[in-house]
C-alpha cells in the first residue's frame, strides 16, 4: 500500500478546517509551525500538494517551489494567483489551479453596490449623520446621481467581469469593455468591445476586475486616469498592483474624479497614515469582495472537489498553467521519493 499524499494547507484557518478531507481522503495533511515564508518553506519539503494562502502572507515563489521537490499540484483558493511564481512551476511540470467562478457573483455584486455607494455618497452620509450633521443638500453637489444612462467601462473579462457587465447593463447603463482577449458577443454580459483608450475616454464609471500579471501591473497611472472624463468614478476590485493610488488620490482631491471605492491596494493592510484614509470621496472595503458566506462555500468544496481529483486520479480543473504544461491530461502523478 502506497503512502497517502501529503498535502500542506496554507491558509490562515483553523486545522479542524481540513478535518473532513483527511478523513474523506485518507490524505496526509500538514499546516506550518508558524505563518512564516520560512516555516512554509521547511513544510513543504515532503508535500505532493499544497493549498495556497489566500491571503498572499505567505507566497510561492521560486525558493518555495525550489525547496518542495516532490510537489506536483498547487490548487490556490481564490481567483488571483499573483501570489505564485507560475513561471517556475510550470518549468517544474507542477499544475496550478485556482478557485475558478467561485466568487464571481459576490465580487460583482459588491462592485455594483459601491458604485452605488460611490454615486450617492453613502458613506459620507452614514458618517455626517452620526457624527450629528444633516448633510442633505450637499449630498447632490458633490458630483454622484443615477447609474442608470451612465456610461460603464470594465477592464477585464473573465468571469467577474462578465458578471459585472450582466448586472449594469440590466440596471439600465452603456456597458463597455476592454480585456486582453477579445470576447464573443456572447461571452461578454451584453458589453461591447473597445479599445483601451477610448474605453477610457467615455467611462463615466470605470469598473476594473483585470487579473493582474506583468502585462497589466501599474496599467492605470496618472495618465491613463486623466484620460476619463470629469467626475467619473473608479471602482477597484482587481488588485492594488494595478491602480496608482497616488494618482487617483491626486485625481479625486482636484476634482477630475468625482470618487472612488476600492477592495484592494497595493499594501494590505491598508496603513493607518495611508492618506487614502483622509478622503471621504473614496470608499473603502478591507479586500472582501468576495468574502460571501455563499462564495466561501463554493470556494471550499471546490477546493476539496479538485484535491479529491488529485488523489484518486481524475483530471483537476480551473489549471491556469496547463498551457505551458506540454502533454498535460489533468491527471496528477505523484513524484517518486
Amino acid at each position: 500500500m502506497s503512502d497517502p499524499w501529503a498535502v500542506l494547507a496554507l491558509p490562515p484557518v483553523d486545522r479542524t478546517l481540513w478535518d473532513r478531507l483527511v478523513g474523506e481522503l485518507g490524505i496526509s495533511l500538514e499546516v506550518p509551525v508558524d505563518r512564516s515564508p520560512a516555516a512554509a518553506r521547511a513544510a513543504a519539503r515532503d508535500a505532493d500538494v499544497v493549498i495556497g494562502d489566500w491571503s498572499g502572507q505567505i507566497r510561492l515563489d521560486a525558493d518555495f517551489v525550489a525547496a518542495a521537490p516532490r510537489l506536483v499540484f498547487v490548487h490556490q483558493p481564490s481567483v488571483g494567483v499573483d501570489s505564485i511564481d507560475i513561471d517556475a512551476c510550470s518549468k517544474r511540470g507542477i499544475a496550478v489551479a485556482n478557485a475558478g467562478a467561485a466568487n464571481a457573483v459576490s465580487v460583482a455584486e459588491w462592485c455594483v453596490g459601491s458604485t452605488f455607494a460611490a454615486l450617492r455618497s453613502l458613506a459620507f452620509a452614514d458618517h455626517a449623520v452620526r457624527v450629528g450633521r444633516w448633510p442633505q443638500l450637499e449630498i447632490s453637489r458633490r458630483g454622484g446621481g443615477e447609474l442608470a444612462g451612465r456610461r460603464v467601462g470594465i477592464l477585464g473579462m473573465g468571469r467577474i467581469a462578465r458578471e459585472c457587465a450582466h448586472r449594469f447593463h440590466v440596471l439600465g447603463a452603456d456597458v463597455a469593455y476592454w480585456s486582453r482577449h477579445r470576447r464573443d458577443d456572447g461571452e461578454s454580459g451584453g458589453a461591447r468591445w473597445l479599445p483601451f483608450d477610448e474605453l477610457l475616454t467615455r467611462s463615466e464609471v470605470l469598473v476594473v476586475v483585470i487579473a493582474l500579471a506583468d502585462q497589466t501591473r501599474g496599467l492605470l497611472g496618472a495618465r491613463e486616469l486623466a484620460r476619463l472624463p470629469v467626475g467619473a468614478f473608479v471602482i477597484n476590485a482587481a488588485r492594488g498592483g494595478i491602480l496608482d493610488e497616488d494618482a487617483l488620490l491626486a485625481g479625486v482631491r482636484s476634482g477630475a474624479i468625482a470618487g472612488a471605492a476600492l477592495d484592494v491596494f497595493a499594501t494590505e493592510p491598508l496603513p493607518p497614515d495611508s492618506p487614502l484614509l483622509e478622503e471621504d470621496r473614496i470608499v473603502l472595503s478591507p479586500h472582501a469582495a468576495g468574502a460571501t458566506r455563499e462564495a466561501q462555500g463554493r470556494l471550499l468544496q471546490g477546493l476539496e472537489d479538485n484535491v479529491r481529483r488529485a488523489v484518486v486520479g481524475e483530471a483537476i480543473a480551473d489549471v491556469v498553467n496547463a498551457a505551458s504544461l506540454p502533454g498535460f491530461t489533468g491527471v496528477i502523478e505523484r513524484r517518486k521519493a
